[in-house]
């Protein structure tokens, strides 16, 4: 992917004009964040693996930037199975060193230990719940909780709300980790449990459409 820094033309609000698209400022600071943003991020997720790969990133992105996480995706992928957590949780302590010499990823060991820890968590969540996507979509929030029109300064108000200090406290109770309000709230707004594109981005719309087709999973 081109590290080629996004043309752009800033307007009010945190919104940002490339061409005939605009985008939310974060999404055209650099172009490898342009295709997460106008694709990916907010849209509605429902497979569990990719659930899964979501929250262990986030978790991951803790206390770095999530564009050095975005680079590493791919390199994440080929290190944990492609976050199929029923091979993850087979990983043992020869894992963990192979993972720490792997120089494609965030070799932290705290949290390459929790991504193992939460595979099999992950496993248990299916047994009881039927699927993570199941679990997950319950602590979507409701409409009247949302913000009737979302700016910058009002996203940077949502790094936490109730529903992701609820979905927190319950999954820290089942035995995850690195899972605290702030990533949770991260991990919502990834895989589309809000939509957090601000009022006059592109996407905004498209995801709203996609949020509304979307059949959550029960």
């Amino acid at each position: 992917m081109s590290k080629k820094t996004v043309t752009k033309t800033e307007l009010a609000d945190g919104l940002v004009r490339d061409g005939r698209i605009v985008r939310c400022w974060w999404g055209a600071s650099h172009a490898d964040y342009a295709d997460y943003h106008d694709n990916e991020w907010g849209v509605p997720v429902d497979d569990d693996h990719r659930l899964f790969e979501k929250l262990c990133l986030e978790g991951f992105q803790s206390g770095l930037s999530w564009l050095t996480i975005l680079r590493k995706r791919e390199n994440f992928r080929n290190a944990f199975a492609d976050f199929d957590f029923e091979k993850v949780a087979r990983f043992n302590k020869r894992s963990v060193e192979r993972l720490l010499k792997d120089a494609g990823i965030v070799r932290h060991r705290g949290k390459i230990e929790s991504t193992i820890n939460n595979a099999k968590r992950a496993k248990e969540m299916v047994r009881d719940e039927g699927s993570l996507a199941a679990f997950f979509w319950r602590y979507e929030p409701a409409k009247k909780n949302r913000p009737k029109k979302l700016d910058k300064a009002t996203l940077y108000a949502l790094s936490k709300t109730d529903e992701s200090i609820a979905l927190s406290k319950e999954l820290k109770k089942r035995g995850w980790s690195f899972v605290g309000p702030t990533t949770a709230y991260a991990f919502m707004q990834a895989m589309g449990m809000v939509n957090d594109h601000l009022a006059g981005c592109s996407s905004r719309k498209n995801v709203e459409q996609a949020r509304k087709a979307f059949v959550r999973p029960s």
